[in-house]
């Protein structure tokens, strides 16, 4: 069994340092960042292995999170060191009922698409006027994980 074969008991191991039984937010970060660089540090972790474990765990934890959440009755809480706020979700405005607002949405979609051809060949509206090359701005690069 290897030294970072179980990512559990590594955070089982992890102290908290914090007089509180419940840690807050500040120390459960703080806690977590010198996990993660303690791990890194030591050299006995393959860090896509402690990676792909803490992903797992995550998404179990986000299950059991969500499923506990929905149990709970709609109505502000404060317990544990936590505050719950109920918020009702509203309405929202069906702006498509609108014809002036469709007829607008779908020129800018049009515009979009002349846009978006523009980037890669010359092209013209309805007009005849040229479409301009205009600049991109870069995303952010990511890692996409799939079980």
């Amino acid at each position: 069994m290897g030294a970072n074969s179980n990512l559990f008991l590594m955070l089982q191991e992890q102290e908290i340092n914090t007089n509180n039984f419940l840690p807050n937010k500040k120390e459960i970060h703080f806690s977590a960042n010198e996990f993660v660089k303690n791990a890194l540090e030591s050299g006995e972790v393959d860090k896509v292995e402690l990676f792909v474990q803490a992903l797992r765990l995550s998404e179990a934890l986000e299950v059991v999170k969500d499923k506990l959440k929905n149990s709970l009755p709609q109505e502000n809480f404060e317990a544990f060191g936590v505050k719950g706020t109920y918020r009702s979700g509203g309405d929202s405005i069906n702006y498509s009922e609108d014809e002036i607002y469709s007829t607008i949405k779908r020129d800018l979609d049009n515009r979009t698409e002349l846009l978006k051809m523009a980037q890669k060949q010359e092209a013209f509206d309805a007009y005849g006027n040229q479409v301009p090359k205009v600049s991109t701005t870069p995303r952010k690069s990511s890692l996409a994980i799939t079980f």
